[in-house]
């Protein structure tokens, strides 16, 4: 199974995030992390496990570049693809719309077909609002905070990627 990693980065962080989830992954992901503003769409499908990682922005508001790069996906099948999708966003300063930009980029990707893995619990983060929510207790995502929660980036990545390669049944032994 090939992996691709897309991501979409204004500050740093997403493209941090992004690349700290490739070199834990090691091997399994030969290929380089791409930007969206640097992709084209088409790309995308030639993954069989997309992880997508964006921001949310302002008031509850994707990332520049996703949100450029949305409305090309309606040209993309993504049947049979499995999408697990990282994003940052700051729950301290944006509390009611904290991680939106995943409600927005899932709606798009489930659109074309894909399936989605990789929820993530949303025990440990304080916040009031989401659309980034799959259900009561989960984000859509793995949820970073690197502007208050900088230093709980690296092990939330860590217990997500662990959920990941679980999910999809792998055996990585020690390389996660």
């Amino acid at each position: 199974m090939r992996i691709g990693i897309f991501y979409g980065s204004n500050t740093g962080n997403t493209e941090m995030a992004a690349n700290k989830i490739k070199a834990e992954l090691g091997e399994l992901i030969p290929d380089p992390v791409r930007d969206v503003a640097k992709a084209a769409p088409a790309e995308l499908a030639e993954y069989d496990i997309l992880l997508l990682g964006c921001s949310t922005w302002n008031i509850g508001e994707m990332q520049d570049d996703w949100a450029d790069f949305l409305p090309k996906l309606d040209q993309v099948d993504l049947t049979g693809k499995k999408v697990a999708m990282f994003a940052m966003g700051d729950a301290v300063g944006y509390p009611y719309n904290f991680l939106d930009a995943l409600g927005e980029l899932w709606q798009k990707v489930e659109s074309r077909g894909a399936s989605l893995i990789g929820v993530w619990p949303t025990d440990g983060y304080d916040f009031h609002e989401s659309t980034g929510m799959f259900d009561d207790d989960h984000f859509l995502g793995l949820g970073l905070d690197e502007d208050n929660e900088p230093g709980l980036t690296d092990d939330r990545i860590h217990a997500w990627l662990l959920q990941l390669v679980q999910e999809l049944g792998f055996d990585v032994g020690a390389e996660v």
